[in-house]
């Protein structure tokens, strides 16, 4: 979900393709192009700062990624460019989260690539895209400007668009419209679900140590310096937890409470919990949502909770 600069209606993308506002308009149909796999489809939204453009990530017929622009009046998107394709060469970990952050960049999410325990060692390579969030300015050139304070920039070997890298899959991350922390769920392989957090005015280049650890356990053998220690771990051997969904910081005024809490949740044991940011072992239950794919952010802050089975919920005081 995303919402639009001056703009009231709520934007949602469903897998299958299309992207629609809570008045039921459809803004763009690729429902023909995506592919449909368990974890592919049309996967992220995002809008520029300035609401002129709009940006989906998605997956092709032949599963690949593309990041795609169009420029957008409110009503009819036209003049669509592909910014960033990349090859896959399995069908899952696509990543799929975009987001411009306080800087005014955008930042994109893309798995290791697939399969299971990271085969081509993706995560820990800076010479790929996969396994990594990347950082770029999408309207700076054709077809994009990699920022010059990124943290590979100049390095040989090493891709510049790349921000932060050993990732697995996150398939959510958010910024907190408060502080500008960036904090991001990685989906784990089969003992430990993790959350990240970034603090606001990092330069970038965390190590967040997939392949090499899964959560806080070691996964596989070899060495890399200064790997970032997630901030909440969970196990995959309790109840029916199976993947991570990041949500945001709330920052709204209808449930005083809960500002200053983080929301993150578990696709398929559904439950949704709240950690206050100063103190993430006190996370508490909050609700739950069957089939969680992901949280929203509406403009006056108030959270929303989407599901694979269809619903778009509004997280309201009980």
């Amino acid at each position: 979900m995303a919402v639009r600069k001056d703009d009231d209606r709520l934007y949602v993308a469903e897998q299958t393709g299309r992207l629609r506002t809570s008045d039921g308009a459809t803004v763009v149909d690729l429902s023909r192009e995506v592919s449909t796999g368990n974890e592919q489809g049309l996967l992220g939204v995002a809008f520029h700062p300035s609401g002129r453009w709009l940006y989906l990530d998605w997956t092709d017929a032949q599963g690949d990624t593309h990041v795609t622009e169009w420029a957008y009046d409110g009503s009819k998107a036209t003049a669509r460019r592909d910014v960033l394709k990349v090859d896959q060469p399995y069908a899952n970990h696509n990543g799929g989260q975009l987001a411009f952050g306080p800087d005014g960049h955008l930042y994109i999410a893309l798995g290791d690539g697939g399969s299971g325990g990271d085969p081509e060692g993706n995560g820990q390579d800076l010479g790929t895209l996969l396994g990594k969030i990347l950082r770029i300015d999408p309207r700076g050139d054709e077809p994009y400007a990699v920022p010059r304070d990124n943290p590979f920039v100049g390095r040989s070997g090493a891709r510049p668009e790349i921000w932060a890298y050993g990732l697995r899959n996150p398939w959510r991350f958010t910024f907190d419209r408060e502080s500008g922390d960036l904090w991001i769920g990685d989906v784990g392989q089969n003992a430990w679900e993790e959350v990240d957090r970034e603090p606001a005015g990092s330069k970038g280049g965390a190590n967040y140590g997939w392949n090499l650890r899964e959560g806080r356990s070691p996964f596989r053998d070899g060495e890399a310096a200064d790997l970032v220690e997630p901030v909440i771990v969970y196990s995959l051997q309790e109840g029916s937890n199976c993947s991570v969904i990041a949500g945001h910081v709330y920052r709204g005024t209808k449930i005083p409470w809960l500002r200053g809490h983080f929301l993150y949740g578990d696709f398929c044991a559904g439950w949704v919990k709240a950690a206050p940011v100063d103190d993430l072992d006190a996370a508490a239950g909050v609700g739950e949502v069957e089939q969680l794919s992901s949280f929203g952010e509406g403009p006056d802050g108030e959270l929303y909770a989407l599901s694979l089975r269809g619903p778009l919920y509004r997280v309201d005081p009980a």
